[in-house]
């Protein structure tokens, strides 16, 4: 599994960072963003999770 964040769409509200920070993070930008790799099957519940809680749907899976 792999997700991207639309930054052009990302208000910065930092729920993706505090449902899954092994998976999300701030960029230089001050907007969330998803490390590139492979994300281990574990995570793929709080992924879930920080995807249905993200205001603007900003997060989809890739």
């Amino acid at each position: 599994m792999k997700v991207h964040v639309d930054k052009d769409i990302c208000i910065s509200c930092g729920l993706c960072i505090n449902i899954c920070d092994e998976v999300f993070q701030w960029g230089d930008d001050d907007k969330a963003e998803a490390i590139e790799e492979e994300i281990s099957e574990h995570l793929e519940g709080d992924i879930r999770e920080a995807i249905e809680s993200c205001p603007t749907e900003a997060i989809e899976e890739i």
